[in-house]
């Protein structure tokens, strides 16, 4: 398409000479706009600059100095060193976690931007595995978490952790296996954005995807070698262009219409219209490529296996426990309209992290807002990132010791789940405990016929039923359900009492926990 791309710029320029009469013309005006429109769809986009020159602390403008200072094959870590001078403000360190997933992490310029007059903001800066020599050895999802836990080792204690979209289950992962190693160096709060943690919840065109076709269907359809004369030749990769035509797929109207429109602005002469969607494209269309072992086993392991909600993850063949994670503050972010991580799916952490007490752990759902929004645009600047940097500054130092558990906690607390609610607000626990005669007494009547003191022989593995984890499992235990059947035999008075005491705001009805248990129990289907 080079030839293609070098005559259409070449008419473009002609028709918009001011020397040239026709460039005054309606028609030379098409003409310019279709030539343009042809040379930046044919275009290959080289990855962007951050462009972060200065920011604003404390009113005061600053120059601001990207810099890297830790390096790896696959991966520079960025530092946006604020020139504050001698006067230093004791700001939280934060490490933006950017997603591998096709885009550089410059795509979270303005994640980068909002937090930086309030944060000191390290950011991960994946190198395009087509820029990678083979001599360098591979990078799959084992080296990631690897390389999160050295990052944090080298930011030193006390650092915060922000990962946005696909870095979430690597993230959580590391946080568990530093925290199972008594690691000083674990993150003081972990915030996970949109994060695929389990793809069960809601599944998305993504995620149906990835469950429809096994892995063997994506190493024959989508990795392919990095062709000569880039540094990577013969380097197995996913490329970075099918990454975008699938991103693009999901909402073709929508680029259809923005293109259509960016013609008539070009045709109309509406240079800031135009410019805008310059600005867009040139940061959307510019896409990297992915190591082919990184990607089939982030598929497999994420999307195909669910190994993080079903407790099969492992690390270096050490099988990774959410459930050692006591001292690192844990706040979820949603998005009600994302269409890339369903909703529900990275608040599921609350219930991989049974230790965690529930002062330390939050979930913001941000309304009216898709994938894009939970981490950039208005949205994102006036309602979310000052909830994330609250939260931050009320778990800045990490305890040296891990918070007591309340003996049958069993959810995050009741006022951090909901939708507008401050992510630092305090509210005791709901649960009840697994005393006997505890359940039937804090539950209310309707529910006093099928509570159990203790199970009746051995207790049935609730978390098959898809929407239940291990610590709804430990909830529905302690208010005294045990079984398939005492689940499948709910009727609408019981559903009701039981969703508002332990706060499952309709997920019963929603994931079908009814017609899951009588299936397991062998029972007919009656709702």
């Amino acid at each position: 398409m080079s030839p293609v791309r070098a005559m259409a710029d070449m008419t473009r320029l002609y028709f918009q000479n001011p020397l040239n009469p026709l460039t005054h013309t309606p028609v030379g005006r098409q003409v310019a706009a279709g030539c343009e429109m042809v040379e930046r769809l044919t275009r290959r986009y080289g990855k962007p600059e951050f462009g972060l020159p200065e920011t604003t602390v404390s009113g005061v403008k600053v120059q601001v100095r990207e810099e890297i200072v830790w390096s790896k094959p696959f991966c520079n870590l960025l530092h946006f060193d604020r020139k504050t001078g001698p006067q230093k403000h004791p700001d939280p360190k934060i490490l933006v976690i950017a997603p591998m997933s096709g885009h550089y992490a410059t795509l979270l310029r303005g994640t980068v931007e909002t937090l930086l007059p309030k944060a000191d903001i390290y950011i991960t800066d994946w190198i395009d595995a087509r820029m990678v020599p083979l001599a360098q050895g591979h990078f799959d999802l084992d080296d990631y978490v690897d390389y999160i836990i050295e990052m944090l080792h080298y930011l030193g204690p006390n650092t915060h952790v922000l990962a946005v979209c696909q870095p979430s289950v690597p993230a959580l992962a590391a946080a568990a296996v530093m925290e199972k190693h008594g690691d000083p160096m674990s993150p003081a709060t972990l915030t996970l954005m949109g994060g695929p943690i389990d793809t069960r919840i809601n599944p998305t065109a993504v995620n149906e995807l990835a469950e429809n076709k096994p892995i063997e269907w994506f190493e024959n359809n989508v990795i392919m070698k990095v062709p000569f004369p880039q540094p990577g030749f013969m380097r197995d990769v996913y490329p970075g262009f099918l990454q975008l035509s699938g991103f693009m797929s999901m909402n073709l109207d929508r680029h259809v219409s923005a293109h259509r429109d960016y013609f008539q602005h070009l045709v109309a002469g509406d240079g800031d219209s135009a410019e805008k969607h310059r600005d867009f494209y040139d940061e959307y269309l510019a896409v990297m490529d992915l190591t082919a072992e990184f990607y089939l086993q982030t598929v497999d392991t994420v999307f195909i296996q669910h190994a993080l909600p079903k407790g099969t993850y492992t690390h270096r063949g050490e099988l990774v426990d959410c459930g050692a994670i006591r001292r690192t503050a844990l706040l979820t972010v949603e998005g009600e309209k994302d269409d890339i991580t369903g909703r529900g799916q990275t608040k599921a952490a609350h219930d991989l992290c049974t230790s965690l007490a529930p002062e330390m752990q939050a979930h913001y759902m941000q309304p009216s807002v898709g994938h894009y929004g939970v981490f950039n645009g208005s949205r994102f600047r006036s309602e979310i990132a000052p909830r994330i940097l609250d939260f931050i500054r009320s778990h800045m130092m990490r305890p040296e010791k891990a918070p007591p558990l309340p003996r049958g906690t069993s959810e995050i607390a009741e006022a951090t789940r909901g939708e507008d609610t401050a992510p630092t607000a305090k509210a005791p626990a709901k649960a009840a405990g697994p005393d006997a005669g505890v359940a039937a007494t804090t539950m209310s009547d309707p529910l006093a016929a099928i509570l159990l003191a203790e199970p009746q022989g051995v207790a049935d593995d609730l978390t098959a039923i898809t929407g239940i984890g291990p610590k709804l499992q430990t909830a529905l235990n302690g208010a005294g359900i045990f079984h398939f059947w005492q689940i499948a035999g709910l009727n609408e008075a019981q559903i009701e009492a039981l969703d508002g005491k332990l706060d499952f705001r309709g997920r019963i009805a929603r994931d079908g926990w009814i017609e899951q248990a009588q299936k397991l129990a062998g029972e007919p289907a009656e709702h």
